[in-house]
């Protein structure tokens, strides 16, 4: 397989666990994931499932003192788990980028964006005051914020939720990385900002070439954005595969009741969106087995007996279902 085939990011039998007092917290087991050079793929699932977990592990910032990380990370060939500090400090950045879900948070609120932006580019690429002054501007327009020479000298809290998210992605650009990660980054925003961010971000991935790692609960926004999807629950993937795929043929159980439980155009007034019974597992204490068949309609006693494995179902299409296991070896 030359370098030009292989998966931009690579994610094999992921573990992680938190320790939380006496508790220890599985949020992910086994996770395995391939991104490919210039794709888009979206984490989906319920809040709990793993996909912010996901995201943070590739770039190791959950706390070190209470997470315990086992598996394999490469992004572009390199072992995130065995980097130290420095070649961390290296990765963030110019390899693997962050836009999170509350930028308001994420920004520093006592330096203006367009300083924080500067300072990104200073430390990262060793261009002058100036120079990163002109790089942060050009930025600015490219993720179209209006005056953006005024914008730049705004703080956090001077700009609208959009206009914040819009910095945010400008931020996460200023080193040219080869993989963005995106925490939700639409869940704070009104209808038409969502769908403005969507098709900046895939604009965006289009014109530079970036590979996007997209964490969301709503499969709309997946539609918009992925070329693949990632169906996460109680810290697993339980199904994966080309977008079309599973919004034409889900086979898990989760991922149709996911596709079930949205409105459609088809919907008449006054219809009931359907709901997934009871709630997520306590990651904490996971059950034996799958961890949603105690609120699958189709679960069997195997189904609490053992984790199923992934089945191909088709190319590209992977599923974790004991029923999904019987339909293929039939």
């Amino acid at each position: 397989m030359t370098a030009a085939t292989q998966p931009l990011v690579s994610i094999r039998n992921l573990e992680v666990a938190f320790q939380a007092g006496a508790k220890t917290v599985q949020a992910l087991s086994g996770v395995s994931l391939d991104v490919g050079r210039g794709e888009a793929v979206a984490l989906i699932g319920e809040s709990g499932s793993g996909k912010s977990v996901t995201l943070r592990a590739l770039m190791r910032l959950h706390p070190p003192r209470r997470t315990r990380m086992r598996g394999e990370m490469l992004v572009d060939g390199r072992d995130v788990l065995g980097m130290n500090p420095r070649e961390l400090a290296a990765l963030r950045g110019p390899v693997v980028s962050m836009v999170f879900q509350e930028p308001l948070l994420a920004l520093d609120p006592v330096y203006t964006v367009g300083r924080q932006i500067e300072e990104m580019v200073r430390r990262h690429t060793g261009k002058s005051a100036a120079e990163a002054r002109a790089q942060a501007l050009s930025l600015f327009e490219r993720v179209r914020i209006p005056s953006p020479e005024r914008r730049l000298q705004a703080y956090p809290h001077e700009m609208s939720g959009g206009m914040r998210q819009r910095a945010m992605i400008a931020l996460a650009l200023s080193c040219s990385p080869k993989v963005l990660l995106a925490d939700e980054p639409t869940t704070a925003l009104d209808a038409t900002v969502q769908i403005q961010i969507l098709l900046l971000l895939r604009e965006l991935q289009r014109e530079l070439g970036l590979s996007i790692v997209f964490v969301t609960h709503d499969i709309g926004a997946a539609a918009e954005i992925a070329d693949r999807v990632a169906v996460m629950y109680g810290g697993r993937i339980v199904e994966q595969g080309a977008l079309v795929d599973l919004l034409r043929a889900p086979r898990h159980p989760y991922t149709q009741a996911l596709l079930k439980g949205r409105a459609h155009g088809a919907m008449q007034k006054g219809q009931r969106l359907e709901t997934i019974p009871g709630s997520p597992p306590d990651l904490a204490a996971l059950p034996p087995g799958c961890s949603f068949a105690p609120r699958c309609g189709h679960a069997q006693p195997r189904c609490r007996e053992a984790v199923p494995d992934i089945v191909p179902v088709a190319r590209g299409h992977e599923v974790r279902c004991v029923l999904v296991e019987r339909a293929v070896a039939a």
